[in-house]
Parts: C-alpha cells; sequence; structure tokens
C-alpha cells in the first residue's frame, strides 16, 4: 500500500548528521501539506526510507514534537499533530510581537541593497500565478526585510512559528484567487514604503497590524471549513 512518506525524494544520509536531514525533511514535508494531519509516521519506515537506524529516526520525532509539528499517541505513535484555532490564533499574536520588533529593529538599519533585494521579493510575490509559491515567496519578502535587525535568535524563532501555522496558511491561500490578492499587495507596499523611510514606529505598527489581520482570516476560514465537514 503506498506510504505518503513515498513522496519524499531523500539522498542516503550519513549517520552523524542523519537526524538533522530527517527532521528537515519531514518538517518540509508537513509544512508543505505532503503529511496531512494525523498521518502516522512509522520509524521503521522512515529508517528504511533514509538508509538509517531507529535512533536518528527517534531524535528527529521528538524534535519535531517539541516544535508542536508531531505528537506521539499511545496506541498509534508519532503522528502529525494538528492545531486548534485557538492555537493558531495565539501563534499569530505571538508572531505579530516577534515580527513587530524584527521590523522595527531593521527598519533603521536596512541597507539600499536590501531594500533593493525586499522590492524584488514583493514584485515575484506579485507576479506569481501559482498560488502553492505565495507561502514561500511571503516569507522570503518579510525575512529579507527583517534581516538587518541582526537578530538571528529572533528571527529563528518568527520562522518557527511560520512553521507551525504555514500548513493551514498554505490550504487558505490556496482557495484565495487574484482579485483578493490587492489588500494583502497594498499592506506589503506600505511596510516596504516605511522601511524606505527608515521609519521603524510605522514599519512595526504596520508589520503588527498586516499579521494580525492573516491571523484573523486565518481563523475564520479554518473555522468556516471545519463547520462545514473539513479537516484541514
Amino acid at each position: 500500500m503506498a506510504s505518503a512518506l513515498d513522496q519524499l525524494e531523500v539522498p542516503r544520509v550519513m549517520r552523524l548528521s542523519a537526524s538533522d536531514q530527517i527532521a528537515e525533511a519531514l518538517r518540509d514535508a508537513i509544512v508543505e501539506g505532503q503529511l496531512a494531519t494525523g498521518e502516522v509516521l512509522r520509524q521503521d519506515e522512515i529508517a528504511s526510507r533514509f538508509h538509517v537506524s531507529k535512533i536518528p529516526v527517534r531524535e528527529a520525532l521528538k524534535r519535531l514534537e517539541a516544535e508542536g509539528l508531531v505528537s506521539f499517541s499511545k496506541n498509534r505513535g508519532a503522528v502529525v499533530a494538528g492545531l486548534s484555532s485557538a492555537e493558531i490564533s495565539e501563534y499569530m499574536d505571538i508572531r505579530a510581537l516577534l515580527e513587530a520588533r524584527a521590523a522595527g529593529l531593521a527598519a533603521a538599519r536596512i541597507t539600499d541593497e536590501r531594500l533593493a533585494e525586499a522590492r524584488q521579493k514583493l514584485a515575484e510575490f506579485v507576479a506569481s500565478q501559482n498560488t502553492g509559491r505565495w507561502g514561500e515567496l511571503n516569507w522570503q519578502f518579510h525575512s529579507t526585510l527583517y534581516a538587518d535587525a541582526d537578530r538571528p535568535i529572533l528571527l529563528a524563532e518568527i520562522r518557527a512559528l511560520y512553521d507551525k501555522v504555514e500548513r493551514y496558511v498554505r490550504a487558505l491561500l490556496a482557495m484565495t484567487t487574484q482579485t483578493e490578492m490587492p489588500k494583502t499587495q497594498r499592506e506589503h507596499q506600505a511596510i516596504l514604503d516605511a522601511f524606505a523611510r527608515r521609519d521603524p514606529d510605522a514599519a512595526a505598527s504596520l508589520t503588527r497590524a498586516h499579521v494580525l489581520d492573516a491571523g484573523a482570516t486565518l481563523v475564520q476560514y479554518l473555522n468556516d471549513h471545519r463547520h462545514h465537514g473539513g479537516n484541514t
């Protein structure tokens, strides 16, 4: 019987870094929706797929459990974890706080080169017809703006929060049409303009509002979707 893990194209990994590589591959598959909520992650199957013993597999799964992407059930073992609407709302609230902080720090010191890179990322986002890429293009735009904050731990925490909710964001974006994108594009442009003015207060305020609005839209979508029998 075919397994969801059959979708993963993985190289033969070295034992020393096997745990990291397995965690990364599974994380990407969960975030991208290849491994759905409730999917059982069988350790022997993963070990065979990666040509390793079960030890690095267990290490990788425990790491993903700490990140909130995997949970362990007494009867089923490791499964892809799901999030409630309340949990997603709280994660988005935290993201709004952290991203506003990153934006405020970065806006005052952003370089012309970084601004040019952000403009290019935004142009790619606006031009893309592929809804499957919108989530990653959105991250590339924002993370480029935050880079000059010079706060690697802060940015790593923001990325971890992205990963927790990204599969739900992608489900929402897949239902979004080109005619519904202008609001997001206007918000992105306003944020970029604040960075171009080197205005940290405006950059922080606009970023916080942007993330909170996205969170509210996402929660509303999920509540409607689940109410009508969806299993996202």
